[in-house]
């Protein structure tokens, strides 16, 4: 039988536990003693794997999706394209179109030139047969096939015969409003076009292309609810126009 707590501690320790032995709290502390040994003894392998287990669910087994890597070479691609753009472009403003394409070539020759001694050398020194370093790109398909051309072709057909048809409606006044609307559009151009040159507009709409989508994704709530009440206001001033000016309404389907 095992001793009771006031027997192992001393005077301090007996009347300390036969106070609470008194009070009934120490009745069954033995088997609590025994019950706490029991679950604070070494765990076996195999329930020490399924604690680890249980804490630790996530282990790198290579087989998760690379969705951190692919999302990092299509950030890493895009910056080098906007980059590559942004830098025509500002090299225009400074330079001709003839001064900019001769200098892209002369870099490109450049490059391929160093390249193309530079395998030459180190094949002669390690006396390896590995070929032109550019064979591969030599070697690939770039023409383009007959139906690829039809394609294009029917598509620039496509848009140019939609555009004169839209400029012709505009410009004969067939829908008062939209030709009201277009020579709004074109006056508002006149300012813009003393502001800013071709060039200048240009790089702000590749600017806008690759940071609008990113702003717009992180706000979208609050563009969508601006857009929308600037669309409501502008529909309703074009009805209250369209309704005073004689002529002007639609005609219905």
């Amino acid at each position: 039988m095992s001793a009771k707590p006031g027997e192992e501690l001393g005077s301090e320790g007996r009347w300390f536990g036969d106070d609470y032995e008194r009070n009934g709290l120490f009745e069954n502390t033995p088997t609590r003693f025994d019950e706490l040994r029991e679950e604070f003894k070494p765990r076996s392998d195999e329930a020490a794997g399924d604690l680890d287990q249980q804490f630790h669910p996530f282990q790198d087994d290579g087989k998760r999706p690379p969705v951190a890597m692919e999302t990092a070479s299509t950030g890493t691609e895009s910056g080098a394209v906007f980059s590559g753009v942004l830098l025509l472009l500002f090299s225009l403003t400074q330079f001709s179109v003839v001064s900019v394409g001769a200098y892209l070539a002369l870099a490109a020759l450049s490059a391929t030139i160093s390249f193309r001694i530079y395998k030459s050398v180190l094949q002669a020194v390690q006396k390896t047969d590995e070929g032109h370093p550019f064979k591969s790109y030599l070697e690939m398909e770039i023409a383009l096939s007959q139906d690829q051309i039809s394609k294009y072709a029917d598509k620039i057909l496509l848009y140019s015969n939609t555009c004169m048809k839209e400029l012709r409606r505009l410009f004969l006044v067939q829908d008062l409003v939209d030709s009201l609307k277009f020579a709004v559009l074109m006056w508002l151009l006149t300012y813009v076009g003393a502001l800013f040159n071709g060039l200048t507009l240009l790089i702000l709409a590749v600017v806008s292309m690759f940071t609008m989508p990113v702003v717009y994704e992180k706000h979208q709530a609050q563009i969508d609810q601006y857009v929308g009440l600037i669309r409501t206001q502008v529909n309703s001033v074009v009805g209250k126009i369209q309704a005073k000016i004689p002529g002007a309404k639609r005609k219905e389907e």
